[in-house]
């Protein structure tokens, strides 16, 4: 090893160029007739390998040796590596795929929403109680048992269109249910019609109750209200109805009407003091 190392240091030094010929002399005039001033050293062609500087080693490798597989004992690892990058891109494909077409229908929901809004202008329609008439409402107070009562109960209600066109068919199954303080007093049915675009309908339903037990607190609030002038009530209105928009008609919507009355005596001639109604719907 030691004659090794004393064989590559003469050589290393027999090779390396002289300080003479590598620094120019000082007495040799630059030549400025023949040499410009910007014009530097020639540069070596291009075919002239570079030599590489004194202490530099230069290993080959045969090409038999050189691996464009991994070796046996990595190619499992290799092949999981793969794979696995592989399903990652697939996911993340399907990923921007699901969202794109979910953005794009929630652009044309959006634009068919705003085209409808423009083209046909839809307003909610208008209900409100007209008048109100009661039967059967005996009441007395000198029993301290629970009284029933088996009252019959006659309600007009108004419903206003108020849209240039959409027409509203009013169809069966729908309820109509009169409480007094959370005690249902009696419920019933509307008709079932069609109402035009721009028009006011009235509509007349008869509601009845059977045997309905008061107690003696629920009889003498009544009494007193019925004293005082104002009996609170409660009308709850569930109507399912389609919507008809030209020649196009809406599956079944629940129209919900809550309107809160104070009658003024609970007999045949009573009148309205006071009405307030709250119109929703359940499109489902």
């Amino acid at each position: 090893l030691s004659l090794s190392l004393i064989q590559l240091s003469a050589f290393n030094f027999l090779h390396q160029p002289r300080m003479a010929d590598r620094v120019h002399p000082r007495d040799s005039p630059l030549n400025t007739e023949t040499t410009p001033l910007s014009l530097s050293r020639p540069s070596p062609p291009d075919s002239e390998k570079p030599v590489p500087p004194p202490g530099t080693y230069v290993i080959q490798i045969p090409k038999d040796q050189v691996y464009r597989v991994p070796p046996p004992e990595n190619a499992s690892r290799y092949q999981s590596y793969t794979h696995r990058k592989a399903r990652r891109s697939s996911c993340h494909c399907c990923c921007c795929w699901f969202l794109g077409l979910l953005a794009a229908i929630v652009l044309l929901c959006a634009a068919a929403a705003g085209v409808f809004y423009l083209v046909v202008r839809p307003e909610a329609p208008n209900y409100s109680v007209e008048s109100i008439a009661f039967k059967g409402f005996n009441l007395t107070t000198t029993s301290s048992l629970p009284s029933a009562i088996s009252p019959e109960i006659h309600v007009t209600v108004r419903a206003q269109n108020p849209n240039k066109k959409i027409g509203i068919y009013y169809e069966r199954e729908s309820s109509v249910k009169l409480f007094y303080s959370d005690i249902k007093l009696c419920d019933g049915v509307l008709p079932a019609f069609y109402q035009p675009s721009r028009n006011v309908t009235e509509f007349r339903s008869a509601l009845t109750g059977s045997g309905i037990e008061l107690t003696s607190a629920v009889l003498k609030g009544l009494v007193d209200a019925q004293k005082q002038g104002k009996v609170p009530l409660e009308l709850d209105l569930r109507a399912p109805v389609r919507i008809k928009v030209g020649p196009i008609k809406t599956w079944t919507i629940t129209v919900k009407v809550a309107c809160h009355l104070t009658v003024n005596k609970l007999t045949a001639d009573a009148s309205i003091v006071s009405r307030d109604c709250d119109y929703g719907v359940d499109p489902w």
